[in-house]
């Protein structure tokens, strides 16, 4: 039987998130190999990622692993791939959802958050939805992965750190958490929670059938699909969360003018089958000012 090689970056969270699709193939009886490696975007962290190119260089390293054979699939935060991806490398399967909320975390030891120091937050997203809850205090960039954020809080460099819920969960971190932001507190970012596995067009996903969960696959269309008519990319300011019941897709979307003078809410309804339909509409109805409840 041919090996699967799952390709994935060096961080612990992506390496647990690569072992849960690891995990589905093994119990599918399929044999798989792990291949990681670091990408540009993991080199570079004194500049934040809309001065040094973007969601692109997290995916860069992968997608060649991908062209030149070293990996079958590649493992990926949803949140953190491109809006568009090259039509020989499409998306083929995403997870079930995790808990899509952002959270607050403190430093070890401390229970009240001190407006003395910064919080740290690593969007524009968060930043302007943090700014209304906490008007008083100060934000800034913060790189890395999730441990060594962490200890740059607990080090003294940040009051508090915003943070997916999903990723500390996965790595057994949830105890850090102090406050849990509900999405109407802050919007989460299209993808958020989701994994996503990444393959080339002419190879066969069917190994992937049971893993995959086509709720949150709507989702996904739905919110990209918003994120994409906004012509958003990795730092610019816009969330978007889908919900599926049964066929019905409901979409709440943020729009943010480029000055961050303007920021506009708006849901939009319909089925599943049209999610990306959805998104798109959305997106243009925001961006022309028709905010929707």
């Amino acid at each position: 039987m041919k090996v699967i090689k799952i390709g994935s970056r060096e961080s612990r969270l992506a390496v647990v998130q690569s072992e849960n699709v690891i995990s589905a193939l093994n119990a599918a009886g399929y044999e798989t190999s792990l291949v990681t490696m670091k990408t540009t975007g993991d080199k570079i962290l004194d500049k934040t990622l809309d001065k040094i190119g973007g969601k692109g260089l997290f995916v860069k390293e992968l997608d060649a692993a991908l062209r030149d054979g070293r990996a079958d699939f590649t493992v990926h935060s949803l949140k953190d791939m491109p809006m568009d991806t090259p039509d020989d490398l499409p998306l083929v399967a995403v997870s079930p959802r995790a808990d899509v909320r952002d959270v607050l975390v403190l430093p070890e030891g401390v229970s009240m958050l001190n407006f003395d120091k910064p919080i740290g937050c690593s969007s524009a997203r968060r930043r302007i939805q943090l700014q209304k809850l906490y008007p008083q205090a100060r934000i800034e960039p913060v790189r890395g992965n999730v441990q060594t954020r962490l200890r740059k809080l607990d080090e003294g460099q940040y009051s508090a750190l915003v943070l997916a819920a999903a990723g500390l969960h996965r790595l057994g971190l949830e105890a850090r958490i102090d406050r849990y932001f509900s999405v109407d507190e802050i919007l989460p970012a299209a993808g958020q929670a989701i994994i996503v596995v990444q393959g080339r067009a002419d190879a066969d996903a069917s190994c992937l059938s049971a893993w995959r969960d086509d709720n949150a696959w709507f989702c996904m269309l739905a919110e990209r699909a918003f994120v994409r008519t906004l012509d958003g990319g990795c730092s610019s300011p816009v969330a978007a969360h889908a919900t599926l019941q049964g066929e019905r897709l409901h979409l709440r979307g943020m729009y943010v003018s480029a000055d961050e003078r303007i920021v506009r809410f708006g849901t939009i309804d319909g089925t599943s089958a049209q999610a990306e339909e959805l998104g798109s509409t959305l997106a243009q109805r925001l961006r022309a000012g028709k905010e929707t409840p």
